[in-house]
């Protein structure tokens, strides 16, 4: 079962934060945004010269954000699980179906001034409506700062103020530092992958003082910012707290937890006998998704780990 729904996981995975590499021949303005971690993020952008009055958002996650800083300007979107039932999309036109690519016959009938699209899952159609002189801006988030630099881009392209947004994103954190238990995150169990520090689940842990078991390992996993695991080196860490992450189809949470019942080192964990294992979803966690995702996994994240325990 579970295996099912792993496979496509790990092509969203894959498709969020692999670095797609650009065409020569494509002409784009790279602007890269450091952030407290060390790491870089790039958006790579072709801007409208004016303010964008016709936008068209590839991702999920832009789309909320444009629609909360001006919903006139939103006339095109992805067609994500999360906004089946956001009565502020209803009437917006769905240019892909789920996880597939965006039809571009129906972003260009919309007479876009500005495209926006995920780095690693939409440069290709990017690059194909760059060819047709259309504005684009590609991202990647994967880092809190990350977010915010998104947040305030989108806001100048089209000409609206982003504090509001970035006021309300500072709500989901910690008021002040405090130490919490050590804790994993597993998105899956052949292979055991987690979240370091190089990913937006692993930032997430850090703005909550999580002693992320996986931060600072490195490894040869194709999925930036993931880690291979053995059951060895999970039992050696034993963590306080384990976090299981959700298919990103959302339909089946017991999935993972009832495959890792089945290893041998479950039962031996301390976050197992102390049942601290949480379940949370894809959106929010391993995939921003949208702001709400967002908060949630936040207040999640502050249940988890801060929460008295009996």
């Amino acid at each position: 079962m579970y295996r099912r729904w792993f496979l496509p996981a790990l092509a969203i995975l894959l498709s969020i934060v692999l670095v797609a590499c650009n065409t020569a021949n494509t002409q784009q303005l790279q602007t890269k945004v450091e952030n407290t971690t060390g790491a870089t993020n790039t958006n790579s952008r072709q801007l409208p010269k004016g303010s964008a009055k016709r936008v068209v958002a590839l991702s999920s996650l832009s789309a909320d954000i444009i629609s909360r800083l001006d919903q006139t300007k939103l006339v095109g979107i992805t067609g994500s699980r999360l906004f089946k039932n956001d009565s502020r999309f209803k009437d917006i036109p769905r240019v892909s179906e789920g996880q597939n690519p965006p039809n571009l016959e129906k972003v260009v009938a919309l007479k876009p001034d500005l495209v926006i699209g995920a780095e690693g899952f939409s440069n290709i159609p990017i690059q194909k409506l760059q060819q047709l002189g259309i504005s684009t801006l590609l991202t990647k988030v994967n880092s809190w700062e990350s977010l915010e630099e998104l947040t305030k881009t989108l806001a100048q392209s089209i000409n609206a103020d982003p504090q509001l947004l970035l006021n309300r994103y500072k709500t989901f954190l910690l008021d002040k530092s405090t130490q919490s238990p050590s804790i994993l995150a597993l998105v899956s169990r052949q292979p055991i992958l987690a979240p370091n520090k190089n990913s937006w689940a692993g930032d997430l842990l850090a703005k909550f003082q999580a002693k992320n078991i996986a931060a600072d390992l490195q490894g040869k996993n194709p999925i930036a910012g993931y880690v291979t695991l053995s059951p060895e080196k999970v039992l050696e860490a034993n963590p306080e707290v384990i976090i299981l992450v959700n298919p990103p189809q959302g339909n089946s949470e017991v999935a993972l937890l009832d495959s890792l019942k089945k290893e041998a080192f479950w039962q031996q964990l301390q976050a197992t006998k102390n049942n601290r294992v949480y379940v949370f979803d894809y959106f929010g966690l391993v995939n921003p998704g949208s702001i709400d995702a967002i908060e949630k996994a936040c207040q999640q994240l502050k249940q988890a780990l801060f929460a008295p325990q009996s």
